[in-house]
């Protein structure tokens, strides 16, 4: 076998791992729910719930995402790039909907970033900014996490004990520290391109990471728009809490708010890892961290399952959405070959 071959057969193998991965993850999370409930109850839970509240939540959970597409955009105008509204809300879209697919949270971004690509061009700022836009929403979520808990932990310690307390809180630790090393990564020209020499033999690839980092470092100087996309970020966060508590709400449970806002953000990081659109890491979070607050028993797995999964039925609501754009998108011939790139000039680090 040549060299010719074995990148082939390389590049086969991760294709099928990336794909068999997520699948076994989502399927082995949920085999495990099952496992543990009986999904007749939950079947029975969601059939009596109020359809008023789970309305209300669905739409709430649909309307964040243009939260998110604002964020996006302002990101957009920091790196200096301009792109028509239409043209990103549509691959917004068409983004969850391959979140529906076996690509984890990653493929899909890269499917938003080319199929924008193709419209306006200038790959790298469109890149920087979906990098940009993901650092913000995480960044979000890790002021919120901390927040709440800071402020809220007095609410919650009635009813969990110092060492689950302890778990929450070094989970939210666990997020402070990863998001403290990207923007640091990220930003820092010296460890960033210290980094990409792990990329030496992919010089195509390395240069194209570095083109990324310079158009990233571009709002070093427009601190504000970072501060607004973090703010929406928080805000939308809220707001998904809210939607987990309405949901709570249709399923006759009291829950109260806080503990949506200080799990929800962990929960949020989970659904990002390896899977089918978050299922089985958002059902396993939320009975995980409800088995902390009520215990572990039947019918607390019973009340956390039914929530994810209806959450579960409202992100693939949404990804079929896209999925609409996507076809009429490639029915109208509405893609468009991409404009050609200038040339980047490199400032000094």
């Amino acid at each position: 076998m040549n060299a010719k071959e074995q990148v082939i057969l390389s590049s086969r193998v991760k294709n099928i791992f990336s794909i068999v991965l997520p699948c076994f993850c989502s399927l082995a999370l949920l085999t495990w729910l099952f496992m543990t409930i009986d999904y007749k109850n939950i079947w029975q839970t969601v059939e009596g719930s109020d359809m008023r509240y789970l309305s209300l939540a669905g739409i709430i959970f649909f309307l964040i995402n243009f939260l998110i597409i604002w964020r996006w955009r302002i990101l957009m105008k920091a790196v200096g790039l301009k792109a028509k509204r239409l043209s990103s809300m549509r691959w917004f879209f068409i983004s969850l909907f391959f979140n529906l697919a076996p690509i984890s949270t990653v493929g899909s971004d890269v499917i938003r970033g080319l199929g924008l690509a193709k419209e306006v061009g200038h790959k790298p700022k469109i890149f920087a900014s979906i990098v940009l836009d993901r650092l913000s929403g995480f960044s979000g979520i890790v002021i919120l996490a901390v927040a709440a808990f800071f402020f809220g932990h007095g609410i919650i310690k009635h009813s969990m004990t110092e060492g689950k307390l302890g778990v929450v809180a070094l989970a939210i630790a666990a997020l402070c520290t990863v998001s403290g090393a990207l923007v640091v990564v990220l930003f820092s020209h010296r460890i960033f391109s210290f980094a990409c020499k792990a990329f030496t033999g992919w010089p195509r690839l390395k240069e194209g990471l570095m083109k990324l980092h310079y158009d990233i470092v571009l709002l070093k100087g427009k601190q504000q728009k970072g501060w607004e996309a973090v703010i929406i970020s928080v805000f939308a966060q809220v707001i998904l809490a809210i939607e987990f508590y309405l949901t709570a709400k249709g399923m006759h449970q009291n829950i109260p708010l806080v503990y949506f806002i200080i799990f929800s953000p962990i929960v949020c990081v989970l659904t990002s890892l390896p899977s089918i659109g978050g299922l089985g890491y958002r059902e396993m979070g939320w009975v995980s961290l409800f088995y902390l607050v009520y215990g572990v028993s039947s019918k607390t797995a019973e009340m956390a399952g039914s929530l994810s999964l209806i959450t579960s039925a409202f992100t693939i609501i949404s990804g079929l959405l896209g999925g609409l754009f996507y076809v009429t998108t490639l029915s109208s011939g509405r893609v468009q070959h991409p404009q050609a790139e200038p040339r980047l000039q490199r400032s000094a680090p």
